[in-house]
């Protein structure tokens, strides 16, 4: 049986595409300003490839995986899969993910409103849809991951067989919970999740660091090369920090830096800002960025780069009437081999 969650990616041009996060007409837009026509068809051959995170906190997430499926089905694109989409595979209903789970619907209003929602009848057909992408793309001269390369976990995923990778998933996370279990950290966590419960979304809360979330996340992650490829690796946070609307305890960490291989890694996950904002004004995840040309390669070689130009907070814009020629968030795509970015806005620049 072959390997399905490490795939090869296309010969020839590509364009690397960040986090959609439900925004589906900027992603028209820029497929568009890409020169590509509708059905992901171009004049020089070139091919799509998504970096993950298609859904949540978008006016439209259903549409953008209705099209990621038409595209790939017609030989179009490739794509593979990101944290979002993981959360949504194994039924873990977090922020902004509403459109799918009825359980978040009212409580992501507030922010995310309008938004279309997901007919029941239909969420079967996502998730069979979903199931089918790959964690890992990659060829001689260029590497395709949501969040952070790893070989070793990459290593572990090659040799996965199942015909459902959840069913590897889960053991990971089985593993993982009998391991926290045995050492205290499961029932210290729990005990902390219900206690915390009518607090951890309130941003307002004078929020203690809580031991037991970092110990449980980070444990979670070593099991699990999955979750590690597609959330990043973390570390404890110095001080419990608000971010994604809810308040964490682990903090990602700038792997590019350690990362010494010779082949280019593209990734999203991570905020990037496409023009610089005050750091009071930054998403928390963005600090990884502070200090980093926008346009700039980056870590240890100067060879990993990420795409995600935080188009997922465009609905602060929509709160403000602002149209997305103003805005600060952008979705953007990175031409390879050119090494050129082009924004749904229209813009292109070259990095460097």
């Amino acid at each position: 049986m072959p390997n399905f969650l490490v795939q090869t990616l296309p010969t020839g041009s590509l364009d690397i595409i960040g986090d959609v996060h439900g925004e589906f007409q900027a992603l028209l837009q820029l497929i568009e300003n890409l020169g590509y026509e509708p059905d992901g068809s171009h004049p020089e051959n070139r091919h799509l490839i998504f970096v993950g995170d298609y859904c949540d906190r978008g006016p439209d997430s259903q549409a953008v995986i209705d099209y990621l499926k038409s595209l790939i089905t017609n030989k179009k694109a490739k794509g593979i899969l990101g944290n979002h989409e993981i959360n949504l595979l194994i039924d873990d209903a977090k922020d902004g993910s509403g459109w799918f789970f009825e359980e978040r619907y009212r409580s992501d209003l507030r922010n995310y409103s309008p938004f279309k929602r997901v007919k029941p009848e239909n969420r079967d057909e996502i998730k069979e849809f979903l199931r089918t992408l790959p964690i890992v793309l990659e060829r001689d001269d260029l590497r395709i991951v949501h969040a952070a390369w790893s070989n070793p976990a990459i290593d572990t995923l090659r040799a996965v067989k199942s015909d459902d990778f959840l069913d590897y998933f889960f053991e990971c996370e089985h593993k993982a919970d009998n391991y926290a279990e045995k050492k205290g950290i499961l029932d210290k966590y729990l005990r902390a999740k219900q206690d915390w419960k009518e607090k951890i979304e309130d941003p307002h809360v004078l929020m203690p660091l809580l031991q037991s979330y970092i110990d449980y996340d980070l444990l979670k992650n070593e099991f699990n090369p999955i979750r590690l490829l597609t959330s990043g690796i973390e570390g404890p946070a110095k001080q419990a920090f608000f971010a994604g609307n809810r308040w964490r305890f682990s903090d990602r960490t700038a792997w590019w830096d350690s990362y010494l291989d010779d082949v280019p890694v593209v990734f999203g996950h991570y905020w990037r800002q496409l023009f610089p904002q005050p750091v009071a004004k930054m998403s928390k995840y963005s600090l990884l960025f502070k200090d980093i040309d926008p346009f700039s390669w980056h870590g240890a070689k100067k060879n990993t780069f990420c795409i995600d130009y935080s188009v997922g907070a465009r609905w602060r814009d929509r709160h403000k009437a602002q149209a997305p020629e103003d805005s600060a968030f952008h979705l953007a795509a990175l031409r390879w081999p050119e090494k050129i970015i082009m924004t749904d806005t229209g813009f292109t620049y070259p990095t460097r």
